[in-house]
């Protein structure tokens, strides 16, 4: 296993965490965590030298923290540095934060976070979560040893990405959404720079991109073979990331001992400075070829935006696009159920079509919602719902 400085702490990370949002699951319920299997895969990837385990309140409907603090047991706990994050949409005032941090250490067995989060800050959950004093109880928490190393994860746009590290000095670390497909996209290479220059360690989620980037399309699988040296396409983006010096370390949401031992085998080769330039542009490559499969020609400019019926156009259209491109279509179906919200969703679009003289790529948007409620809450497949696609 391979080491990293965890920006400006006295420590270094394992290039590769362990994710738990992705356990073994049991009769296709992502509540019911495989107990065993998960245990074994967990102390396995410890016993390999991985030494930061990462968890959430609502990972696996709330079932995660407990699982992750019964594998950390029998001496466990001592070997790994533990991170989870507090639910920010479940604060409802200033005694929701112990509340909810005491709930999590009774779950993880344990009478400290190491690393602790606020989940998925964004330009509206911030300003909510400084209204209610949350920098003065990350203060006491910290004073009163519950909390180690504070942070938080991300999932907004770039300029809300700077604003939130630059309204805190304490921060200590961030965790972002970031692969050779997301360099432009949120915090992107702009924000893990800017992040590493302010001292902060950055970990990296979503590296294969929920595991879209592993079973590539013809036209990208086909470069991939083209190059001098093989890797498996899991193997080429894990590759990517840690060639970069402000990586802190990369997260994995493993669901087998498999991917376990793959992604294990993959950091150990983990090195600033392993991708050769000729494999750079490869892999631009194959982010072109990625992007050549976009079904709907949107670039998330949001001129179309604000919509009168307050659906978020682009973001829409960009899960529509990435089931098609990644083959992830079933992930695609469920992120749209849990994370669009009723009476915003591409079905309640009152084709209106005041956004179409705003874009600048001149979509027929209204008739493309059409589809898109069509294949994303309908299960309409893609080519079925495309005979019919606008010109």
């Amino acid at each position: 296993m391979q080491y990293r400085l965890f920006g400006k702490l006295d420590w270094k990370g394992s290039a590769l965490g362990f994710g738990t949002m992705r356990l073994p699951i049991l009769d296709n319920d992502s509540s019911k965590i495989d107990e065993p299997e998960a245990i074994r895969m967990i102390r396995h990837a410890i016993d390999q030298g991985v030494n930061y385990v990462d968890s959430a309140y609502s990972y696996h409907g709330g079932n995660s923290e407990k699982v992750t603090g019964m594998a950390l047991q029998d001496g466990y706990r001592e070997r790994v540095k533990l991170a989870t994050k507090l639910p920010v949409w479940l604060v409802e005032n200033y005694e929701s934060f112990d509340k909810l941090l005491n709930e999590q250490l009774a779950r993880l067995q344990t009478d400290h976070i190491d690393f602790y989060l606020l989940h998925a800050l964004s330009a509206e959950r911030w300003p909510k979560m400084k209204a209610l004093n949350v920098l003065d109880w990350l203060e006491k928490t910290r004073a009163d040893g519950r909390i180690r190393h504070v942070g938080f994860s991300f999932h907004d746009k770039l300029d809300v990405f700077k604003s939130i590290i630059d309204d805190y000095e304490s921060w200590e670390f961030c965790q972002i959404q970031y692969n050779y497909m997301d360099v432009e996209n949120q915090a992107g290479t702009e924000g893990l720079k800017y992040a590493a220059s302010k001292g902060l360690g950055v970990v990296v989620m979503e590296p294969l991109l929920g595991g879209g980037l592993i079973n590539p399309p013809d036209p990208v699988k086909t470069l991939w073979d083209s190059a001098a040296v093989k890797r498996s396409p899991a193997d080429w983006a894990l590759q990517w990331i840690w060639d970069q010096p402000e990586v802190s370390l990369v997260l994995s949401g493993m669901s087998t001992m498999e991917q376990v031992e793959q992604n294990i085998a993959s950091a150990a080769h983990a090195a600033v400075g392993s991708i050769t330039p000729d494999e750079q542009q490869l892999i631009g490559q194959v982010r072109t070829a990625y992007k050549e499969l976009t079904i709907i020609p949107c670039t998330h400019c949001e001129y179309c935006l604000p919509c009168p019926n307050e659906i978020n156009i682009p973001n829409i259209f960009s899960m529509f696009n990435q089931g098609r491109m990644y083959k992830v279509l079933n992930t695609v179906r469920d992120e749209y159920q849990r994370f669009v919200p009723d009476g915003k969703r591409a079905g309640d679009c009152l084709a209106c079509r005041e956004c179409e003289s705003k874009c600048p790529q001149h979509i027929p948007i209204s008739d493309w919602m059409v589809l898109v409620d069509q294949v994303l809450a309908k299960d309409v497949a893609y080519a079925e719902a495309l005979k019919n696609r606008p010109v």
